[in-house]
């Protein structure tokens, strides 16, 4: 495999807070096209690599290209090749569904010319067009996702970043979510995505799990369901951060 068939690459990347060190010594490949998952509870780092990797954190030490830019030289490169989906629903309350997708259009640079039909292409595919005139702080939390997914897309970016991106909303809502990541990918985007949510880790080609800021293992589910002699991934991540806390000891 080429360096062009990885959309995310990182070797040995490190983030320092003071004495507090968030991401250690972290290496990773995200093929293009495949949804790669980060796994791990609060604090474990994944949040702050994904800032990195959109060009919104500088790396202490380490590399990181994404889209084939690297993020320390040239985070404005990476960050019109990206879309990105924050833990908090960002966008604005006080304006209907149509009009966040235009106000997003505008910033993302969406040529005038196509406007329209991205934001109609966006509305069907997340489900919003019978919802596009409804003030937006009136929608339900998988809905409110669901418009956040659509306006990280509206400008067609081949990666999406999307960081615990259906925290607080119901099982049903979360697996709708996830049918719309699945469409995303058989389109061709990368998806990297981060949860803390066992069952979602399920859902991901390749995961990734987390633990105070280190990666301590790297695989397909069914592989390290396998290797750990696990059923589940919630006893696999239990089991591997046992063993993580038994070596460090």
């Amino acid at each position: 495999m080429t360096p062009n068939d990885f959309a995310v690459e990182t070797s040995n990347l490190v983030k320092r807070f003071g004495d507090f060190v968030a991401v250690d010594h972290i290496s990773f490949q995200v093929r293009r096209g495949e949804i790669f998952g980060f796994l791990g509870p609060n604090g474990a780092g994944k949040s702050t690599t994904i800032k990195i990797l959109c060009g919104l954190l500088e790396p202490t030490s380490g590399t990181a290209r994404v889209g084939g830019f690297d993020v320390a030289v040239q985070p404005e490169a990476v960050r019109e090749n990206i879309g990105y989906m924050s833990q908090k629903f960002s966008l604005y309350d006080d304006l209907t569904v149509e009009e966040n997708l235009e106000f997003f259009a505008g910033i993302y640079g969406v040529p005038e010319d196509r406007i329209r039909e991205r934001e109609e292409f966006v509305l069907r595919m997340a489900d919003l067009t019978g919802q596009r005139r409804r003030m937006t702080r009136l929608l339900a939390g998988g809905w409110k996702q669901r418009l956040a997914l659509g306006c990280a897309i509206l400008h067609e970016p081949p990666i999406l970043f999307l960081d615990e991106p259906t925290s607080g909303v119901d099982p049903i809502a979360r697996r709708e979510f996830w049918d719309l990541i699945y469409q995303l990918s058989e389109r061709g985007h990368t998806v990297f995505v981060t949860t803390h949510y066992m069952d979602e880790a399920e859902y991901c080609h390749r995961l990734a799990l987390m633990y105070k800021g280190k990666i301590v293992a790297l695989d397909t589910p069914e592989a390290l369901k396998q290797q750990a002699g696990k059923a589940t991934m919630e006893e696999v991540f239990v089991a591997t951060i046992e063993a993580e806390e038994r070596s460090s000891a």
